[in-house]
């Protein structure tokens, strides 16, 4: 069997450390993970007579305009669109760090963080579930399949994907609300009665848009990155007690790999719960299945098309997977060393 499972410390001095993660992790890829739907999200082409209503983290909310980009304000006075800041922000990156500059300069500084409230809201309670189910459910499999000196490869893989199946369904519906708070400039209040037109129009179940591209996503992701990062740990002997920097340098190989095999499924559940907003505009609009939005990428786009957004994803993901999983190493140890101390000093 494992020779460190995660029994040696409790269930909340693990919560800690996947919380600790979370919270170092989400403030720190934020800004990738706003500009990484931003590109995805400017492949979906507005249709003709359709503008941009506004523009701001959340959604591309559209509606209908005359062509000229003029409409009727709330006093029934015309308005000229093109004149407003939100109306000139950028439709365009042509990368990361271009995407970064022109959401900056045009939008604030503030709009990198984007949708960072329901991302730390949901990245509590997800990686709670995710890295305490995945730790206990690997412990239990490993005092029934493992060995003192082998841990099968299937263990974690198996272990983090029902982690994840759980951890996703959980948060759902905030992962939704972050994507489009990301995807262009909204308001909270301006978001609110967003959801609450669409859950009239289409019920609860509408908050899971997206749910099942998500886990086609996760799941895989989960598997390749337990089953490699583990492997590693195995391959230079680093089981028991993982350094920081051994942990920093194996969770970013292995995120990095299992990130790119799985864009595709990230495109799509980008442009899922983007396709929220404009079916609050227009209500004929019909919902696309995964194979369908996948065929429909690659027809417009390409290839090319349905790996949008590699190049921030990897940004996001490669530190993002370095500082969560070092970080939850070293606090698992910090715990452990300390409950032995306590139990040696209560001997």
């Amino acid at each position: 069997m494992e020779p460190n499972n995660g029994n040696d410390i409790t269930v909340s001095q693990q919560m800690i450390s996947s919380c600790t993660g979370a919270i170092l992790t989400s403030i720190f890829v934020t800004p990738l993970d706003v500009v990484k739907i931003r590109i995805q999200a400017q492949q979906k082409l507005l249709e003709k007579n359709k503008c941009f209503l506004y523009c701001n983290g959340l959604m591309d909310h559209i509606c209908y305009c005359n062509g000229n980009g003029a409409k009727l304000n709330s006093d029934g006075n015309v308005i000229n669109l093109r004149n407003m800041k939100w109306f000139k922000r950028p439709a365009h990156f042509n990368g990361t760090l271009d995407g970064i500059f022109k959401i900056a300069k045009t939008e604030g500084i503030t709009s990198l963080w984007s949708g960072l409230p329901p991302t730390l809201v949901m990245a509590v309670p997800a990686t709670v579930v995710y890295f305490t189910f995945y730790d206990k459910f690997k412990s239990v499999l490993n005092s029934q399949f493992a060995t003192s000196t082998n841990q099968p490869i299937w263990i974690p893989m198996l272990a983090g994907g029902c982690g994840r199946v759980f951890a996703a369904s959980l948060i759902s519906p905030l992962e939704m609300i972050r994507t489009k708070m990301q995807s262009k400039k909204l308001s909270y209040f301006q978001m609110r009665t967003a959801l609450n037109q669409m859950v009239q129009q289409e019920g609860w179940l509408s908050l899971y848009k997206g749910l099942w591209p998500t886990i086609l996503r996760d799941v895989p992701f989960s598997c390749i990155y337990w089953g490699f990062y583990e492997g590693l740990k195995k391959k230079f002997k680093q089981e028991t007690k993982p350094t920081f920097v051994f942990s920093f340098m194996s969770g970013a190989f292995a995120g990095s790999l299992a990130a790119t095999v799985t864009l595709p499924f990230d495109v799509v559940k980008t442009h899922r719960q983007i396709e929220v907003g404009e079916k609050l505009v227009d209500s004929s609009a019909s919902q696309h299945k995964v194979k369908e939005i996948m065929k429909d990428i690659y027809a417009k786009h390409g290839l090319r098309g349905l790996f949008a957004g590699l190049a921030p994803r990897l940004y996001k993901v490669t530190p993002a997977c370095a500082i969560m999983i070092s970080v939850y190493e070293k606090s698992k140890e910090f715990f452990r060393n300390r409950n032995q101390f306590n139990n040696l000093k209560s001997t």
